[in-house]
């Protein structure tokens, strides 16, 4: 009789820490100070990696319409992993994705002002501004990412 004998191998993969609604809070400050500083007021939304609202932040004077345009870039920019202000052009008429703003039960939002958050090189959520013109937008939602070290 002959005995097989195996070695198991182990890999560890390394865990993330989650987006966490400490995490939420700082960047919603960090991009109200950003806000603050170009004179927008707006609405800071901050989504989790499964697209569930961690944190929002709506400005007394903001566009009601701030509170729809923040959440849905942030969903956009995390959907498609990147900011929302480099998928403009591929949404166009003659765009490789110009089908793809309503294809999804969940619209999604081509203007600047969302970014994907990272840590350690792995998407964890993401952050949308809306109030301002769209480069004002994306400049805030880009330096709270910044800040917080997320970017």
């Amino acid at each position: 009789m002959s005995t097989i004998t195996t070695t198991a191998t182990t890999t560890e993969v390394p865990t993330v820490r989650p987006l966490t609604t400490r995490d939420a809070d700082a960047l919603i400050e960090a991009a109200r100070r950003a806000a603050e500083g170009l004179g927008v007021r707006g609405t800071v939304t901050v989504v989790d990696a499964g697209g569930h609202l961690l944190g929002l932040r709506r400005d007394d004077d903001a566009v009601l319409i701030s509170g729809e345009t923040s959440n849905r870039k942030a969903f956009t920019a995390l959907q498609l992993d990147a900011p929302t202000a480099d998928l403009v052009d591929l949404v166009r008429p003659d765009g490789l994705f110009h089908t793809l703003p309503t294809a999804l039960d969940r619209p999604l939002l081509f203007i600047a002002g969302g970014v994907p958050l990272h840590r350690d090189g792995r998407l964890v959520g993401a952050i949308g501004f809306g109030g301002g013109a769209p480069e004002q937008d994306h400049r805030i939602a880009t330096a709270a990412a910044a800040e917080a070290e997320l970017a």
